[in-house]
């Protein structure tokens, strides 16, 4: 990939594709007559909620070479997010996700990344290590680890970065993306020896490190490297707890749930803002708790990611 002059805000690195959703909520996939097509992917919805918040951001990624991978190349570009190392992978096509809606907390997905996903071709070689050592914020994604040669490039990314500035490990477990969920495990722990930031769900967190509870979680995820681990529990809130004793443990905003695919996304991309703004730990996660919120509420992932005006007033409005 070309060498990049410019120093990002936040590089993501990881999945990308096209997200079908129904038109119609509550209604079986097979009797959905519409669907609205979307730019999806965790990474690539990451990069475009931290761009909503005004923030300079870039995907490493590949699409099939294919009309779906030019749709997203244009939706990432109106999206703001840079695509200079979004390429093509022409042996497979762009992967296509579609989900079921069944307010408010049932949303089956079905991935369609077969015979493999073009996300999973990132090469070593290929990776402009300067940009993502000089990023603000580096991320990435469980499924990054899931195959080769996406594996070793993640890993050779995070050991060339070797935790300069903020490197965020999204657990992002999907077990059906891996051949063998067993295996799982250690490539976690050698991606957390060089994260400064883990962040996952409480199963997720087992699969990282085998305990559930989650104060163990964090503790667990502490001692294997970061700086800062947060656990999010659904309708518990969010608990994060940095390593040098500081700990916050924040309620949901309460919203009517419409779709909740793409509140973890919005939640990372404006944890990513709150860092890099040097906010207190505790007004990061509410406003990254809010950020999910809103994004819960509407329909779509990508389309939906709040702008800070957007967060700010439903934080004013959740507020006591």
């Amino acid at each position: 990939m070309t060498e990049s002059a410019q120093r990002f805000d936040l590089i993501t690195m990881g999945r990308i594709g096209v997200d079908l959703y129904p038109l119609q909520t509550g209604v079986p996939l097979a009797q959905v007559e519409t669907f609205g097509k979307f730019l999806g992917g965790s990474a690539a919805n990451v990069a475009v909620a931290a761009a909503r918040l005004g923030r300079t951001t870039a995907l490493i990624t590949r699409t099939g070479d294919d009309p779906f991978g030019g749709y997203l190349h244009r939706a990432l570009k109106e999206f703001g997010v840079d695509d200079r190392w979004v390429t093509p992978v022409a042996a497979y096509p762009t992967p296509v996700t579609f989900c079921e809606i069944f307010p408010p907390d049932d949303f089956p997905l079905y991935f369609y990344r077969r015979p493999k996903a073009p996300d999973l071709e990132i090469h070593p070689e290929e990776l402009d290590l300067a940009a993502i050592r000089a990023a603000r914020i580096f991320w990435i994604t469980g499924t990054g680890l899931s195959e080769e040669p996406s594996r070793t490039a993640t890993l050779a990314a995070l050991a060339h970065r070797a935790k300069s500035g903020t490197t965020v490990f999204d657990l992002d477990w999907r077990p059906m993306f891996w051949t063998d969920p067993g295996q799982a495990r250690p490539y976690y722990a050698e991606a957390l020896r060089h994260a400064t930031v883990a962040v996952g769900n409480v199963d997720e967190c087992e699969i990282a490190t085998g305990v559930r509870e989650p104060r163990a979680c964090a503790e667990a995820l502490l001692a294997a490297g970061v700086e800062l681990a947060v656990v999010k529990q659904g309708p518990k809130g969010v608990l994060a707890v940095h390593r040098d004793g500081r700990t916050a443990e924040v309620a949901p905003v309460r919203v009517e749930v419409v779709n909740g695919l793409g509140a973890g996304d919005a939640f990372g991309g404006s944890l990513c803002h709150g860092l890099l703004a040097g906010w207190e730990l505790a007004r990061t996660m509410r406003y990254a708790n809010a950020a999910g919120a809103l994004v819960a509420s509407r329909l779509a992932c990508s389309s939906a990611m709040p702008t800070a005006a957007e967060v700010d007033d439903l934080l004013a409005r959740a507020t006591p």
